[in-house]
């Protein structure tokens, strides 16, 4: 029996503390200032105090993000960014409060930035009309309304004018490290191509030239008369410091030792700048060089805080059918649930919020559940009797991360797989483990290691990743404790599945698998992966059921013979020559599974390459169940839209999953008619302080467990896990848990390393279409001057 796994990947979900109300306010961002005031975004809204930050109030309450605010030159009005809508556009609010106004409708981001001198226009950045590349270019548009008006052709991602507005300091792109500017990737301390370099830009005469600094990340530049004052990481500790360039001398120095926390975001009024570093606001005077932190004390309302109850349908990762079928125990959202197909009420058998628990498998009788516990940064093993009433045994697994694989048989065996790629059988009377095998190699895309076991519980079938990105068939033997190879590595094999009398073996093989193993290769992104159905006859003396047909009577069976487990056996000696592959055409074969009367049921998925989806359609609504008959020696499609597969214990019942995570289950037939699987009652309470907790903790862990490099790149990971444990109390929302996770990941300096998803704010934007053209307000009229 095999469960369907609805997920790769481990579902990451929501995070932080209330913040006391007598407590100093951290986790601060992107401050702003003008001659009295600053602002600053905490928990996704806009703030607004008195320089020194003493009566703080805030500005903005919606849900979204806003964040990016920019003093009018009067310091009466604040432009900002918000993602309202679903769309990101520019806005401005009066630093009084009330409504604010929406200056921008482009289906693209608009990012403010700055104002025109004189305080009637913003200026912001925008891709609207880039032919090519990543960056986007400067646009004014007017308080008053109407089209906004591009400045110029060159790139450019975030800049400042001077008080005169003939220059404008600016970098061309954003770095790698873009969690600098809300981004999902901690690519702290890159040095490739990158990594801006600040230009000054004279739109009087058209001329240009750069603020020395190569294959470093030189950001945020601020405008103090002709000098400016910017950010960057160039030195070799690579934290973000503030520097001054001096455009007399065309000389750069240093001003600020920050040696812990980047300074992640400035602005700059008069002689006062003011900063952000480890979620502190701080302001330094550039004259005397004195360093002052504004401790800000807020108490606001933080829905993202309440407990509250949540259907978690959406959200299941693994589900897995009992023997009769009378129930499906699911994994949704870190809690294990007992669901019933017809009769009863739904279970919420862990009920442990703040707790992981996943990889939930029936035991062979159907009275137990077994599954993963993550907790206290260590891993067990859970059974739990079905009922959830009974007590819970508990077995130490260690301080990996495991996986659940198999458990089926007589019961008395549990086969379950470590980030290591190990793979263990865990004897479930004694809690003892013995490892099997370990895979060469880390699977990208598929499961980790496919399997069944023979029906009397001797015998596993598995596959296993050779050095060449493809996996092989394997023998595990329960009772010798022996592990036996039986492919040659010139095939992938998947999918492994026993007959209902233990004589036959089926499985996939694939000759065309590599140029879609070995991850990032443009090569592979259209080959469609095919493969053949084989059938291995598993004694010496076997017959193979595509042999001719004799058309004789068979033996009448004997009424009274008692209907028993076979006793199977394996001759792996010579099984090559009894591998024959089924009459059926090469495709994406998987989640092969016998019925009762030995009828072969599998996937047939949808391949990269043989069609584009429409518009929010799933390209897997065209994938198929199918039978293969060995009476009639034909595969023929069953049900469509179905994208895995389980046949329970007895062979009689089977569970369908769906493109969209819906579940099914029906008589097993030559025409299935399954019903849906109610998953209504999938609700539990989740304490987002709690979750937040838990997932900050996951995500530490994680990093450590599967990165390349055990040593971290030198980091005391323990001490970064205190560092940023301490900024959590102030986390508001998730969207700032997933900022605090990336920027402490982005300490380990490596690329590629990303975070996101959760319960952030998802507002639909308006579908709006595009005329595939320039315009320009000329005269008051529209001109289009470019037509694509």
């Amino acid at each position: 029996m095999k469960r369907i796994s609805i997920g790769l990947g481990i579902l990451v979900l929501t995070v932080a503390s209330v913040v006391q109300a007598s407590a100093e306010t951290l986790l601060l961002r992107e401050p702003a200032i003008s001659a009295q005031n600053i602002a600053f975004v905490y928990a996704g809204d806009l703030w607004l105090a008195n320089r020194d930050g003493t009566t703080p109030r805030r500005l903005t309450t919606h849900a979204a993000d806003e964040g990016g605010p920019v003093f009018s030159p009067d310091g009466q009005t604040l432009a900002y960014t918000a993602t309202y809508q679903g769309n990101t556009d520019v806005y401005s609010i009066s630093v009084d409060g009330g409504q604010p106004s929406r200056h921008t409708w482009h289906p693209g981001a608009d990012t403010a930035i700055d104002w025109s001198p004189d305080g009637s226009q913003i200026a912001f950045t925008s891709a609207r009309e880039r032919l090519a590349g990543r960056s986007a270019q400067l646009y004014h548009v007017s308080l008053n309304g109407g089209l906004p008006e591009k400045q110029m052709e060159a790139r450019l991602f975030r800049g400042k004018y001077n008080a005169s507005g003939e220059q404008i300091a600016a970098i061309a792109f954003g770095p790698a490290y873009n969690a600098l500017y809300g981004g999902s990737s901690g690519w702290r301390g890159y040095r490739g191509g990158t990594t801006p370099t600040i230009q000054i830009l004279n739109t009087a005469n058209d001329t240009w030239k750069e603020i020395p600094g190569k294959r470093v990340n030189d950001i945020e530049p601020m405008w103090a008369g002709n000098d400016i004052y910017f950010l960057s990481d160039r030195d070799a500790d690579k934290v973000f410091n503030i520097y001054r360039y001096d455009s007399a001398a065309a000389v750069v120095t240093k001003v600020t030792n920050e040696d812990v926390w980047d300074i992640r975001a400035a602005d700059i009024h008069d002689n006062t700048i003011v900063y952000e570093s480890g979620g502190r606001l701080k302001t330094l005077d550039v004259i005397s060089g004195r360093i002052s932190e504004l401790a800000l004390t807020l108490s606001p309302d933080l829905p993202q805080l309440q407990p509250v109850w949540k259907n978690v349908a959406g959200q299941i990762t693994a589900a897995d059918l009992s023997n009769s079928a009378k129930r499906v125990a699911v994994t949704a959202r870190g809690e294990v649930f007992s669901v019933p197909v017809k009769d009863g009420t739904v279970r919420n058998l862990s009920a442990s919020s703040g707790v992981r628990d996943y990889s939930a498998l029936w035991s062979p009788d159907g009275q137990s559940i077994a599954y993963i516990e993550e907790a206290d940064r260590k891993q067990a093993l859970k059974i739990e009797d079905q009922s959830g009433i009974a007590d819970t045994r508990e077995i130490l697994l260690g301080d990996d991360f495991y996986t659940l694989l198999h458990w089926g048989g007589k019961g008395e065996h549990i086969v379950y797989q470590n980030n290591h790629l190990e793979v263990f059988v865990l004897s479930v009377p004694t809690g003892r483990s013995v490892k099997i095998h370990e895979d060469a190699r880390r699977q990208f895309g598929r499961a980790s290691v496919e399997m069944d076991a023979s029906p009397d519980g001797r015998w596993l079938a598995l596959t296993f990743e050779q050095p060449n990105f493809n996996r092989d068939l394997f023998f595990y033997d329960l009772a010798q404790s022996t592990l036996t190879q039986v492919t040659n590595g010139l095939a992938d094999i998947g999918s492994p599945a026993f007959s209902r009398d233990g004589k036959l073996l089926y499985f996939t093989g694939s000759t065309n698998s590599g140029p879609t193993q070995v991850g990032l290769d443009m090569t592979s992104q259209e080959r469609p992966y095919r493969a053949a159905i084989y059938v291995a006859v598993l004694e010496v003396d076997g017959k193979s059921p595509l042999l001719p047909k004799t058309g004789d009577e068979k033996a009448k069976a004997d009424d009274d013979e008692e209907e028993k487990t076979p006793s199977v056996i394996i001759a792996t000696n010579g099984l090559q020559s009894r591998i024959k592959a089924l009459p059926i055409a090469e495709a994406a074969y998987s989640s092969l599974s016998v019925a009762e009367d030995g009828t072969l049921y599998f996937v047939k998925t949808v391949q990269p390459g043989t069609l584009v989806p429409a518009p929010g359609e799933n390209a897997q609504a065209g994938a198929e169940l199918m039978r293969f008959d060995l009476e009639e020696r034909a595969a023929e499609t069953v049900l469509s839209g179905v994208v895995g597969v389980q046949i329970s214990d007895d062979g009689k019942q089977v569970m369908i999953s769906k493109p969209d995570g819906s579940l099914h289950v029906g008589e097993v037939s030559a025409k299935i008619e399954p019903k849906p699987v109610d998953l209504s009652g999938l609700r539990m309470e989740v304490d987002p302080v709690a979750e937040w907790a838990q997932i900050f903790d996951d995500v530490w862990r994680m990093e450590a467990a599967y990165f390349y490099d055990p040593a971290m790149h030198g980091l005391d990971w323990e001490a970064v896990y205190r560092r940023y444990k301490a900024l959590l109390p102030h986390v508001g929302r998730r969207e700032d848990l997933n900022t605090l996770m990336t920027e402490m990941i982005g300490e380990m300096q490596a690329g590629h390393n990303r975070l996101g998803g959760g319960d952030i704010v998802r507002e639909t934007a308006a579908g709006t279409g595009l005329l595939g053209a320039d315009l320009q307000l000329v005269n008051g009229r529209h001109r289009i001057t470019r037509i694509y």
